[in-house]
């Protein structure tokens, strides 16, 4: 018996140490059209993760970086991607995510920030279809 409240008294603890990290890391930066506006006056890099056919269908932001995360199925190659986005923002620099809706850049962002390191992390909330709806002016991708 002894055991058994000394397993789930670590445990209780373990729960509690993760949720006292959690909160201690950054969050993830959730931004408005008028945030994202300033920081591109900043020259903070944009990448659109959105697939090719949607950078068509809708346009994209002006000077953004077009780097796809998912493909069509919901795949993703991490490795390749890293290694793309380096390029364009290293783990310690600003960078903006902006995809359809945000649903996307919320969930790569968290997994940027709170599994790989990444906490200059931001995403556009409601995505470039936000954006759009707001008149905010979009090019044709390229």
């Amino acid at each position: 018996m002894y055991q058994a409240i000394k397993s789930r008294l670590l445990f209780l603890i373990f729960l509690c140490t993760v949720s006292i990290m959690s909160t201690a890391s950054a969050e993830v930066g959730q931004l408005s059209n008028e945030q994202l506006k300033q920081l591109m006056d900043e020259n903070v890099p944009i990448i659109d993760i959105r697939r090719a056919d949607e950078w068509q269908s809708t346009g994209v932001i002006k000077g953004s970086h077009l780097l796809a995360f998912f493909d069509a199925r919901g795949n993703y190659d991490m490795d390749k991607w890293l290694a793309e986005l380096d390029k364009i923002a290293k783990k310690d620099e600003k960078f903006i995510l902006i995809c359809r809706s945000g649903n996307r850049t919320g969930q790569v962002s968290n997994l940027l920030d709170k599994k790989l390191g990444y906490q200059q992390v931001s995403h556009l909330q409601r995505g470039i279809k936000n954006w759009i709806k707001s008149g905010d002016k979009v090019v044709s991708a390229k």
